[in-house]
């Protein structure tokens, strides 16, 4: 198995990595460690909703929205301290951004979508740094926002590198719609780096039906192939010297010529592709069987929300389907695909599963874990990646602790591949993960350890209390992660705790401990393996594929 690499923050060089997940602010990360001109294709899809909460990755068990969910980010975007500065910032440079922002605070004030505005701009101007000239992006936002991204965009971008504004309609129809049409779609822009230079993909799609049962209602006699006659004239500005003749009798119409010279018509004619009409016009026949398609137009209607099996946990998670068609559009195998607001992860495992080069960022530890997981699920634990930025040492893990106790917590839990819990349910007061796990063949029942973790001191109380936990929420096993080593009255609490014994007669400590340096060294709970760890839903298995133009089913 080749061992996941991780590397602190003190570690990383620019330019360091590909295929590697970075955890940390995305504006920080591309100033300091993505080099100019080295990505192929970026795809975003950053939160915006004043009232709605992003990155909440887990549900309850039974499916229903999160008695237990994790909130890691709250109303992101507000008119505060953070986005006046970056506004000011921003401004400061000049250029046209500046006056963009400028208009933007006349028109809208210091409101929340202000605030979005300020905080993506700098972002999407070291985007444009780090891609490549024949690099594209693709900006996926709902319509709340799109209009005013569109014109940041031209800013940023110009005008003319804006390609185009493509129409994603996630479902088929909206219930409980009150004086308005239904909220279907979602809006994606795309703008290149420099117009000319971009990679590209022709893509197409099934032809309709309809059409098709229309256009090709002709079928080649003897060999039962549908055809459909196409037109052979083209208009007169398009003419050269020989494509005005007389073929057969028959001139095309006047302002017209015709669309090869007399020679390739005889070519087509000996060949049996020159079909005449009543009047002696001629047609060229055109095949079903060589039709590549529709040429993928810009509202794209045949993609839909996830399945059940797809479907991670996740609000705000995108189909792998949307995120390939893109990526074959717009990079070729080998190439590197940034997405800097990773949350579950998709755009990395269509880039890992398409043979791309990819760099995931996302600002909290809970994305980072999920990832992890799904990239192992899909493509097995011995797929190389790099996970930057996160604690790799005891000093690293004070230090995380010490400027962010919540991001501590939940990089610890992910060490045990436990998920956190919602600090504001009163219900799970003194349990700060669970793990659930099965151990009981065929039964379906559930089992849990509970988890507390500790970065400052820690003593006996914190056992008595993990203890009291356990025994009200009837979970089999309870563990305390810690900074500080235990002491010997902690360790004889937990031996007084006793056994859980699994149903295939294998005894593990009712109460554990658990250091920190123990976790960074590869130590694990102690719970039954038969079927392992359920906590997190598994990603579908994937194979790593070539990338080809995709063409009609």
């Amino acid at each position: 198995m080749v061992p996941v690499t991780e590397y602190s923050v003190g570690d990383i060089m620019p330019g360091m990595f590909a295929n590697a997940l970075y955890y940390g602010d995305n504006l920080d990360i591309l100033r300091h460690y993505i080099k100019d001109e080295t990505v192929d294709l970026v795809y975003l899809d950053p939160p915006f909703n004043s009232n709605a909460t992003y990155n909440v990755l887990f549900g309850e068990r039974d499916g229903t929205q999160a008695a237990s969910q994790i909130k890691a980010f709250d109303d992101t975007w507000k008119w505060d301290q953070s986005a006046a500065l970056a506004y000011q910032i921003t401004v400061e440079q000049g250029g046209q951004v500046s006056r963009a922002l400028q208009a933007f605070r006349t028109f809208l004030g210091e409101s929340t979508m202000l605030a979005y505005l300020s905080m993506m701009a700098p972002r999407l101007v070291e985007l444009r740094r780090v891609m490549k000239p024949s690099a594209t992006i693709y900006l996926h936002c709902d319509p709340t926002a799109s209009h005013y991204l569109k014109m940041l965009m031209d800013a940023i971008f110009e005008v003319k590198n804006y390609k185009n504004e493509i129409i994603w309609q996630r479902v088929n129809s909206k219930g409980n719609v009150q004086r308005k049409f239904g909220g279907v779609h979602d809006i994606i822009l795309r703008y290149t780096k420099q117009s000319g230079l971009e990679k590209w993909n022709q893509l197409y799609r099934q032809l309709n039906a309809s059409y098709v049962d229309q256009a090709y209602r002709y079928v080649e006699e003897g060999t039962g192939r549908y055809y459909r006659m196409d037109n052979l004239t083209a208009s007169m500005q398009r003419a050269s010297k020989g494509q005005i003749y007389e073929w057969k009798g028959v001139t095309p119409p006047p302002s017209r010529c015709w669309v090869y010279a007399k020679e390739r018509m005889e070519e087509l004619d000996n060949a049996g592709l020159i079909v005449y009409s009543k009047n002696g016009y001629p047609n060229f026949k055109r095949y079903l069987d060589e039709n590549m398609g529709e040429k993928l137009p810009d509202i794209w209607d045949d993609i839909f929300q996830i399945s059940s099996k797809e479907l991670l946990g996740y609000p705000t998670q995108k189909p792998i389907s949307l995120l390939e068609r893109i990526i074959s559009a717009s990079s070729n195998p080998g190439d590197v695909v940034l997405d800097p607001f990773c949350g579950c992860g998709t755009a990395v495992a269509a880039a890992q599963k398409m043979g791309r080069q990819w760099i995931g960022i996302d600002i909290t530890h809970l994305a980072v874990t999920l990832m992890k997981h799904r990239l192992w699920d899909s493509f097995g634990k011995d797929l190389p990646f790099q996970v930057l930025g996160e604690p790799v040492s005891v000093p690293d893990a004070k230090t995380l602790a010490s400027s962010d106790p919540y991001q501590f917590q939940w990089w610890a839990l992910g060490l045990v591949g436990a998920r956190p819990v919602d600090k504001k349910k009163g219900a799970d007061k003194g349990i700060d993960g669970r793990l659930y796990f099965h151990d009981e063949n065929g039964s379906g029942v559930t089992k849990q350890v509970i988890f507390s973790v500790k970065a400052g001191n820690t003593g006996v109380a914190h056992l008595h209390e993990l203890r009291g936990v356990i025994e009200r929420e009837g979970a089999e096993i309870g563990v305390l992660i810690t900074m500080e080593n235990p002491t010997r009255p902690m360790r004889t609490e937990a031996a007084s705790a006793g056994f859980y014994d699994s149903p295939w007669g294998t005894r593990h400590p009712r109460l554990q401990l658990l250091t920190v340096e123990e976790l960074l060294g590869g130590k694990q709970i102690d719970y039954p393996p038969t079927r392992g760890n359920v906590t997190f839903k598994k990603a579908e298995k994937e194979k790593i594929e070539q990338c080809h133009p995709e063409l009609p089913g």
